[in-house]
């Protein structure tokens, strides 16, 4: 037995058909035969339905009603399309003791957690709450402001918060991209207090976390959209409604779409292999003042480009997949397989999350609306999936350092804060293995060999992996890789490469893999002038070998392309010759 007390109806969710319904009646049953209407005052009533396939419409019974079954009479309808409809039906269970399901009731975490939808100011508020409750291994800081004044801010949760640690790696969870996809924002601000909590209890596993890795949670990338969204509700937050910032524009659209810069000039150059293929630069026009970038957008690049991130991930909804890059596809094709050069290590880190997710792993759960996802083991390619340029995902791959996928969480991209707590458990074990993955691979430190210290912006190049990574300002780097043997090779600017092997075992921790490299003749040199110091002998006899070497190198060419030239003389001139006769 239910209290019946309304319908939201949509129209049918398609690209290729306009299709609702305009007005509609309401029927209850308590056997599924004998049927009576839902009545205003002495008449049937007649509720409004849709205008658009989109907008939900709410219909409030004149008088909530008790029954078992209900049912939806449309009366008039699109006149150009079809009855087809989609519906949420609104009502309360009532004790029946003669229910054999009765007992089954709704699903409560054992978390005990802030389950419930915070808008701007509750979400201030929760975690000012977390920072008081575990202020040594918490800090919240800001990384800039929406376009209606809404402070982007990030809560980062470490054993030395405020601090880069040399060798630690940095880490982070992004929500709320698209303002109406909200179950990301509330799963972060759940993972906040989880993570406090656990630690002071000394939950050895999150102890670990904490003090090996600094994690940085941005619930909500898009407060003005989420406020929108927030203000219709669970029930009446439409598919778009709210997904874009204020100006309109769709952040995941936009970022600078590198792969094309990157795969065009790859097109022109006489050797493809030296094209850069890592922290490719963003270019000029997507700098100007006048170019169409949230300041959203400009917030979070910024935010990328001051903090040497290793892995994230970027939380959305509206279906159960993990997606991972290139988002982009080749030559605007609208769906094509597009993998990175990373691309054995990318399907690691989805299955990951996918694997450990209580209901992408359950083989019984349905599809959300028309992919089966599960026929993929609920991972794809996202350019396999459908093609979007200016991804943060990508951006990040080839902008920075930093490793990224994106997880669809739910079919509902508005669940009700009923579903909260059990959603929270759909994904508390997927939040936390995702974020041990930044440990996988080779990490170290770059230094000077006479001086021992860090060298920034070394390159670290691992053999056949055509995507390179640089070191950070101390010189410590991170290099995300599958179990294996690999030849790695590092230089920086006026530094002699260095090479070594570095094994990749199948714990869950890295190898350390440091490097020191030497400074060039020349190099030395350089510093020397730069002091007013005197050359030593000893630098002065190798910079002359150096020469030497050099123009013997650049001597032998020449007299090999002369040589050549010399043999294609004579070649034509035989030719020439074998025609005349």
């Amino acid at each position: 037995m239910t209290l019946f007390t309304g319908v939201i109806l949509q129209g049918r969710n398609s690209i290729w058909s306009w299709d609702w319904v305009h007005t509609y009646k309401v029927q209850l049953s308590n056997d599924s035969v004998n049927w009576k209407s839902c009545m205003n005052g002495t008449e049937e009533a007649i509720f409004e339905g849709n205008q658009n396939p989109e907008t939900p419409v709410l219909g409030r019974l004149p008088v909530p009603t008790v029954a078992r079954f209900i049912r939806i009479n449309p009366q008039t309808w699109y006149p150009n399309g079809t009855i087809c409809l989609r519906a949420e039906i609104l009502g309360c269970r009532v004790s029946d003791p003669t229910n054999i399901y009765a007992s089954e009731q709704a699903r409560e975490s054992k978390d005990a957690l802030d389950f419930r939808h915070h808008n701007y100011k509750d979400m201030r508020m929760l975690m000012k709450s977390v920072t008081e409750e575990c202020p040594d291994i918490t800090r919240i800081y800001t990384i800039g402001k929406s376009y209606m004044g809404l402070k982007l801010y990030v809560m980062e949760i470490s054993d030395n918060p405020g601090k880069h640690e040399l060798g630690e790696p940095e880490f982070r969870y992004v929500a709320g991209m698209h303002g109406n996809e909200v179950l990301g924002r509330e799963l972060v601000l759940n993972l906040m207090q989880f993570l406090c909590r656990q630690y002071k209890k000394g939950n050895q596993r999150v102890v670990r976390l904490v003090t090996e890795t600094r994690i940085h949670l941005l619930p909500s990338m898009n407060p003005d959209g989420y406020e929108v969204a927030y203000e219709k509700g669970s029930e009446l937050a439409g598919w778009a409604e709210g997904r874009y910032s204020f100006e309109g524009i769709d952040l995941n659209h936009n970022f600078p779409d590198l792969n094309n810069i990157m795969w065009d000039t790859q097109e022109k150059a006489a050797n493809p292999a030296k094209v850069p293929n890592h922290y490719i630069p963003i270019p000029q026009y997507y700098t100007e003042e006048d170019a169409t970038v949230a300041p959203e957008t400009r917030a979070v690049i910024s935010w990328m480009q001051d903090i040497p991130f290793v892995l994230g991930a970027n939380l959305h909804g509206g279906e159960l997949v993990v997606t991972y890059p290139y988002d982009c596809t080749r030559d605007w094709a609208p769906q094509e397989n597009t993998p990175t050069a990373d691309d054995a290590f990318f399907r690691w880190l989805s299955s990951v999350y996918a694997s450990t997710n209580l209901v992408m792993a359950n083989p019984d759960r349905r599809i959300c609306h028309y992919e089966d996802f599960q026929s993929h083991n609920n991972i794809i390619n996202g350019g396999a999936w459908h093609t979007v340029p200016g991804s943060m995902n990508d951006f990040s791959y080839l902008h920075t350092n930093c490793f990224e996928v994106t997880v669809e969480l739910s079919c509902d991209k508005f669940p009700h804060a009923s579903q909260l707590p059990v959603e929270w458990d759909n994904n508390k074990e997927s939040l936390l293995v995702y974020m041990e993955q930044v440990h996988r691979g080779i990490k170290g430190v770059v230094r000077d060999k006479i001086s021992k210290k860090g060298i920034a912006d070394a390159i670290i190049k691992v053999e056949d992996h055509d995507h390179d990574i640089r070191s950070a300002p101390d010189g410590d780097y991170w290099r995300l890789l599958n179990p294996g043997d690999y030849r790695v090779m590092v230089w920086a600017l006026g530094y002699l490469p260095s090479m070594r092997t570095c094994h990749v075992g199948m714990e869950a921790h890295p190898t350390i893999c440091d490097f020191t490299l030497t400074k060039t003749p020349m190099q030395v040199l350089k510093d020397i002038r730069a002091k007013g110091g005197k050359i030593p002998q000893d630098l002065q006899l190798r910079l002359r070998a150096l020469r030497l070497r050099k123009l013997r190198a650049s001597t032998k060419a020449l007299n090999q392309r002369r040589e050549s030239q010399r043999l294609q003389r004579l070649q034509r001139r035989g030719a020439r010759d074998a025609r005349g006769g």
